[in-house]
């Protein structure tokens, strides 16, 4: 299929490499698109990779990943064009991180609303799942970690476009994906981010995720 990336950053090109790895077409989309760094992305991932601007990527892809950053998620769905998002799969990665006050950060956006549910609103006619936001980048495509990699947590309101995402993490290499529900949810999981953020500084273990385990 063809995949749009909204968003140029480590998590844009990580994502949009895995998609290109599994035998999809991606186009990043950024405010940049001849920079430096996506130049070195489209070596890589060769002639299935592309990059344009957000409206171009948000056009071109029958699935998007919106993964700029927090403060960032509004301008980029104007320039991308609320209009293109209208009926397609939106995995949103997006958190709402606040590092006004330095590090570690805290959120912007919370607790009793969520970038997710933002998009949502901004986006009606799209299917937002709330996807990848909580583990690194490290770990978003083939994730390699000590007693095997977790369960994925995920939210949104449409219950086909969850398990289409579910599909795609496990292409990925994830195990599966715990749903938590409607997109309401996003409000917790963003707020897990900033929970991740200290337990990896008191770790020093920033290739880390949080994993469920069953009794």
């Amino acid at each position: 299929m063809r995949v749009g990336v909204l968003g140029s950053g480590d998590v844009g090109r990580m994502l949009g490499r895995g998609f290109v790895a599994k035998g999809h077409e991606v186009m990043i989309g950024s405010r940049s698109p001849k920079s430096e760094a996506l130049q070195t992305w489209r070596a890589e991932v060769g002639a299935k990779g592309s990059t344009g601007t957000f409206a171009e990527s948000a056009t071109f892809g029958e699935l998007l990943v919106l993964s700029v950053q927090g403060a960032a998620v509004a301008t980029a769905i104007d320039l991308a064009g609320p209009e293109s998002f209208a009926g397609k799969i939106v995995l949103d990665t997006t958190n709402a991180l606040d590092f006004s006050k330095g590090m570690p950060p805290g959120l912007f956006v919370g607790l009793t609303d969520s970038l997710g549910e933002q998009i949502q609103r901004k986006l009606p006619k799209a299917r937002v799942v709330k996807c990848f936001n909580i583990v690194p980048n490290s770990l978003m495509v083939d994730p390699k970690v000590a007693g095997g990699p977790p369960d994925m947590m995920i939210c949104g309101n449409d219950v086909a476009a969850k398990a289409r995402t579910v599909e795609i993490l496990k292409a990925f290499g994830w195990p599966g994906a715990i749903d938590l529900g409607g997109i309401e949810n996003a409000r917790w999981l963003e707020a897990l981010v900033p929970l991740w953020v200290r337990v990896a500084a008191s770790l020093n273990a920033w290739n880390s995720a949080f994993k469920i385990l069953r009794g």
